[in-house]
């Protein structure tokens, strides 16, 4: 049975019900370009427009299914000022998916996005699977970056790229729950092992000392974004 590196077994019956592998994702990109909001709207379903920054790192989690596999999605959600920027590298290296994300409204947090891809390929492991996210496609009337860049770097990066929008549902779980299709298939082999087992699969929790997020916060974040 697959455990997803870095993450500690547990044999609790209970659990085992509830999922068959964690994966951890990470949500990167500038201030402000609704990070946050994709997560809420993602994990809760809930969309608040008023913008509270994100201090440090956050997270949130999720189970989804994919190709009869539970996945607990363990999804961190990044301060994109640079003042945090040593807390939250520390968290490059533990993510099995990474969402790049700009707001299609801002041309400078598009630009951004070579500088936080250079950060993932220095900081974060070999094989991490990453997609590109243009949000907030709902503001179509501020558009400063059109689809086709989005496309257009998408390819240079060998990336899937989505447009999103938190305020109307667009994309949301269809980003999501393709960045997990291709962790998922990332890991093809490991993951024979759990399709074929006959026993329950020993799954995976979170270590302790990552129980409270470098941000100071000990509980998952509120939705306000």
């Amino acid at each position: 049975p697959w455990v997803c590196p870095a993450l500690s077994p547990t044999s609790s019956a209970a659990m085992a019900k509830q999922y068959d592998v964690l994966f951890r994702l990470l949500l990167l990109g500038d201030s402000g370009v609704g990070k946050t909001c994709l997560l809420c709207r993602f994990t809760d379903s809930e969309f608040h427009p008023a913008h509270i920054s994100t201090i440090g790192v956050d997270f949130k989690m999720k189970t989804i299914e994919v190709d009869g596999i539970k996945v607990r999605i363990q999804i961190w959600d990044t301060a994109g000022q640079e003042r945090y920027q040593t807390i939250t590298k520390q968290y490059y290296r533990r993510a099995q998916g990474i969402f790049l994300v700009y707001d299609i409204s801002s041309e400078r947090s598009y630009q951004h996005i070579v500088k936080w891809a250079s950060d993932v390929d220095e900081y974060a492991p070999d094989g991490v699977q990453k997609i590109l996210i243009g949000n907030k496609a709902d503001e179509e009337h501020k558009r400063q970056v059109a689809k086709e860049q989005g496309l257009q770097l998408a390819r240079e990066y060998g990336m899937d790229f989505y447009e999103t929008s938190a305020c109307s549902n667009l994309n949301i779980k269809e980003s999501f729950t393709r960045l997990t299709e291709l962790v998922l298939q990332a890991h093809r082999k490991e993951l024979e092992g759990l399709r074929t087992a006959t026993a329950p699969p020993e799954l995976a929790q979170l270590e302790e000392d990552e129980q409270q997020s470098p941000g100071g916060h000990d509980n998952p974040k509120n939705c306000w974004c």
